[in-house]
């Protein structure tokens, strides 16, 4: 894309949105008349909704759904449906203080009563104890009507970042749901009232009611563009106003130097997750840390940071970039050193020339990619395959869809594959304890690394006490780098773009939530 003109880019795009049966003419330009409909475009259909399904756009659900509390830029826990909360010294209850005064758009209170019942919707069912507050759920103690407490069976640090979370634990009016409790429509006590929903997309107006902060705006129009190309060539064109977020409408690197080209103001700040080359720890030549030292070794971060990633991505060593709590001191990123990688090879028993052997067999290993998956594995994996080749590793790339990979990784049907950390709100908690801890099944993600002295650390970073908790992060970062464990590859940027008729942007803290809080026209 980078050698593409405006005009030629523009062309390619509104031929092939027409073979996805999307018509950029169906999109009038914004009027120009001081119109505060803001047009952003969606991957696909708003979806389901039900904050308790694993199935609507996030930052759908966000903007009519309250939490508990706001996880807020750089971890910090914020006020939202609760004013505030006592938490007891061992991490077993918190006691949350409601916001007086708030209502559902439908006119239900929202107080103690309306609290219990959504808690009662999720918390104490099976399906939802990948989430701490919900392993250890033991009770729900109703103070008064705007006091209720959490009791777990053991101590959870986790507790307020969870409940940050969009889904499951976002609350809707009991109206919401028909007589057998089935949800039905949208009624929350958020910023954004649905409209209109379908295929096409979804129009949302302010909940004039709001407890907080007013929308400037007068309606969200969210339309449906499947497609990136022709996401880019509306906004260049001038029948959106912003675009990104990477569940809402991802831009990649290619795409945001293509809009810089074109005049449309490129946002970006460090990304809250990390690509990483993760060993398959099941496979015996990858529990010899020579072989991963060396695998590290022939990793040009700053050259995929550059080339691939079009300078919108960091390098590094660590598990979490910076801007995720606890995420430890920077470990310093190798330069590519060729031959000491090739001598860590003949030290482990890997010889000869070409492809190197031991005893006999090959060294020759498996990327498994997948574009659906982890967009921009097929270019990253050529990359690493010459790479590796230069110290006579034979990398040969597996190209799987979304659904064969989430079959395969949980199973250990790889050699290497690309992962990517869960990011904020979630770390630094979920991925160290659903892709590292080995007492935990793999999930769909798969694991990253497994081992039994790692397993040790994570359990006291997960069970830590707040004073405690930098310690014990920085312990499971330090084992990771000391033990050459994994292969972190880079930080990629969070992009966002927006056209003129934007004054005010700013990134929203997660990659769940609408960049609206500070955005004006």
């Amino acid at each position: 894309m980078d050698s593409l003109s405006r005009r030629s880019v523009i062309a390619g795009a509104s031929a092939l949105g027409a073979a996805m049966a999307f018509n950029l003419s169906t999109l009038p330009v914004l009027a120009q008349d001081g119109s505060k409909t803001l047009r952003l475009p969606l991957l696909r259909g708003s979806g389901n909704l039900d904050p308790q399904r694993y199935v609507g756009i996030f930052a759908v659900q966000d903007m009519i759904f309250d939490p508990l509390v706001q996880y807020g830029p750089g971890g910090k826990i914020e006020p939202s449906l609760a004013d505030s909360w006592d938490v007891t010294p061992d991490d077993i209850s918190i006691t949350f203080h409601l916001r007086p005064g708030v209502s559902f758009t439908d006119g239900v209170p929202w107080d103690a009563t309306s609290m219990v019942w959504n808690l009662n919707r999720w918390l104490p069912n099976e399906e939802y104890r990948w989430l701490q507050v919900a392993a250890n759920y033991k009770s729900i103690e109703v103070i008064d009507e705007m006091t209720v407490a959490l009791h777990f069976t053991k101590p959870t640090p986790t507790a307020l970042t969870e409940l940050g979370y969009v889904r499951p634990v976002r609350f809707l009016s009991p109206n919401a749901v028909d007589e057998t409790g089935l949800y039905k429509t949208p009624i929350g006590t958020g910023p954004w009232i649905v409209e209109r929903e379908g295929p096409s997309g979804t129009d949302l107006v302010p909940n004039r009611n709001y407890w907080g902060p007013k929308p400037e705006l007068d309606r969200v129009s969210l339309v449906v563009i499947p497609d990136g190309m022709s996401r880019i060539s509306s906004i260049i064109g001038g029948e959106i106003d912003a675009i990104g977020g990477k569940f809402i409408a991802p831009i990649s690197p290619q795409e945001a130097s293509t809009l810089n080209r074109n005049g449309v103001t490129v946002v970006t700040e460090t990304g809250t997750d990390t690509m990483v080359l993760g060993f398959n720890p099941r496979r015996e030549q990858f529990k010899d840390i020579r072989l991963r030292e060396a695998f590290n070794l022939l990793i040009d971060r700053e050259g995929i940071a550059k080339v691939v990633m079009k300078d919108y991505a960091q390098p590094t060593m660590n598990l979490y970039p910076e801007v995720i709590p606890y995420s430890g001191t920077r470990h310093p990123v190798p330069s590519r050193d060729v031959e000491r990688a090739k001598a860590l090879l003949e030290e482990a028993g890997w010889t000869g020339e070409g492809t190197r052997n031991k005893d006999g067999m090959p060294l020759n290993v498996e990327l498994v990619i997948s574009e659906d998956a982890v967009a921009g594995s097929r270019a990253l994996g050529e990359v690493l395959q010459a790479g590796f080749l230069e110290a006579g590793i034979g990398l040969t790339l597996r190209n799987v869809d979304h659904a064969a990979r989430h079959g395969d990784i949980p199973e250990f049907k790889y050699d290497l594959s690309l992962f990517v950390t869960n990011g904020a709100p979630y770390d630094p908690y979920n991925t160290l304890g659903l892709m590292f801890l080995s007492s935990v099944e793999p999930g769909t993600d798969g694991k990253i690394y497994e081992d039994e002295d790692l397993d040790a650390l994570i359990q006291a970073a997960l069970g830590a006490r707040e004073g405690e908790r930098p310690a014990a992060f920085q312990a499971v970062s330090d084992w990771l780098y000391d033990n050459w464990a994994i292969a972190p590859l880079f930080h990629g940027d969070r992009i966002w773009a927006h056209s003129s008729r934007i004054k005010s942007f700013t990134i929203p803290a997660t990659e769940y939530e609408m960049p609206l809080k500070s955005l004006s026209l």
